[in-house]
């Protein structure tokens, strides 16, 4: 996940507002769209806040063991080392890193490799399974002016730098996750959406990954779970899925990607079902975690594609806790509370469980908050509360296996 991909929501809820037809929801934080609805309301209270609770040492205990679940965040720069030591503290497998190839290539054939080399390192000295997710092509490779996110006119720029990574990481990164929501205006600035052209530049990657490192999990970069399908700002996940299936994506990966958010409504509710638990965000099959799971799975079955789904990011925000936080366009946080958070995630970790076809699962997210405080959308999905001390779904995620 990256820490810049909310800019989109305010663009995205003037597009929401202005619209007539139903349901017209929003992108969901990170690498995830935030919905719209028109029914959403937006003077629901925040959930009571209280004095902060001081951090304490990690627990003693030993934590339950969770080789296929993993958490992304941030383990690059100062407190990336204490992002590695909480993920392994927590019991996971993975850890997941957005790798920003615009940051790592900065000239032709060019590299800084310091920071992930040594995220690498400390990563592997605790047994901590690395998936890498890259997108974001450097301004060279572009037409469009650097601050825009997209891919690279020529799609071999891709190849070479995948080729590049994982050569150097052969052995020591498990897994590569090839772009990110290119369903998403966002995402893939310089090229009108189209899953075709998508899986051209993922027909590069992964060729770049398997000359690189034969052994490495390829897998395709997650389409944004959004319900706006106006061709311009986004096209429905689901759409873009049997796009990305008729264009041969089955044949190029060993898994699909995929990022289930849930907006406010718990893991085991259903778009369908009679009642739902959140006012709002609750009306269209892209804002419930099983319903985009069991989608996913029915289109990739009626393609014969027979590759496992992960779950690459997912998560529940809660501003409980955070004071007085702007949550225009992402109201639905406030109908999350920090047990509400902690149930949720572990109920979506059984639900996976239950269903082989489904891979691992990376939580969104690990401690974002410490880094960018209490009013930014992405902070309220974190483990982490902005002070660092650990929220229950921290703590719970500890205690609880797979």
């Amino acid at each position: 996940m990256s820490i810049r991909n909310l800019l989109f929501i305010a663009i995205a809820g003037i597009i929401a507002a202005c619209a007539t037809s139903a349901p017209k929801p929003l992108p969901t934080p990170d690498r995830s769209p935030t919905p719209a609805n028109t029914s959403t309301p937006t003077s629901i209270p925040a959930p009571a806040s209280s004095p902060l609770p001081t951090v304490t040492p990690s627990p003693t205990p030993t934590p339950i063991p969770k080789p296929d679940i993993g958490v992304q965040g941030q383990f690059i720069g100062p407190d990336g080392d204490q992002g590695i030591e909480q993920a392994a503290d927590l019991g996971v497998g993975w850890i997941k890193q957005q790798i920003d190839w615009n940051s790592i290539e900065y000239a032709r054939g060019l590299y800084r490799w310091g920071e992930i080399d040594h995220l690498v390192a400390q990563a592997k000295a605790r047994g901590l399974k690395i998936l890498f997710s890259v997108a974001r092509a450097p301004g060279f490779s572009r037409a469009e002016p650097v601050e825009e996110d997209g891919p690279p006119t020529d799609f071999t720029l891709f190849h070479d730098f995948m080729h590049a990574l994982s050569t150097r990481y052969k052995g020591s990164v498990a897994a590569y996750e090839l772009w990110n929501e290119p369903n998403l205006r966002r995402e893939w600035r310089g090229f009108d959406l189209g899953a075709e052209k998508f899986v051209e530049l993922i027909k590069q990657g992964a060729a770049g990954v398997r000359e690189g490192d034969p052994d490495a999990i390829i897998i395709s970069g997650a389409p944004g779970t959004t319900g706006i399908d106006d061709k311009v700002n986004a096209i429905d996940d689901r759409v873009y899925l049997r796009e990305m299936t008729a264009a041969g994506v089955g044949d190029l990966v060993d898994a699909i990607g995929a990022h289930p958010y849930g907006a406010a409504n718990p893991p085991d509710e259903r778009a369908a079902d009679g009642a739902h638990k959140a006012s709002g965000f609750n009306r269209h099959p892209s804002f419930f975690f099983l319903d985009t799971l069991e989608d996913y799975h029915a289109i990739l079955s009626e393609a014969n594609i027979n590759l496992p789904i992960w779950i690459t990011e997912v998560g529940w925000p809660s501003i409980e806790r955070f004071g007085s936080v702007n949550t225009t366009g992402w109201e639905y946080a406030r109908e999350v509370t920090e047990a509400d958070q902690a149930t949720y995630l572990i109920r979506a970790m059984q639900l996976r469980r239950d269903r082989a076809w489904i891979g691992p699962l990376i939580i969104w997210n690990l401690n974002v908050a410490p880094l960018l405080g209490p009013g930014r959308p992405e902070s309220a999905y974190g483990l982490l509360r902005p002070d660092g001390s650990r929220r229950p779904a921290y703590k719970q995620l500890r205690n609880s296996g797979e």
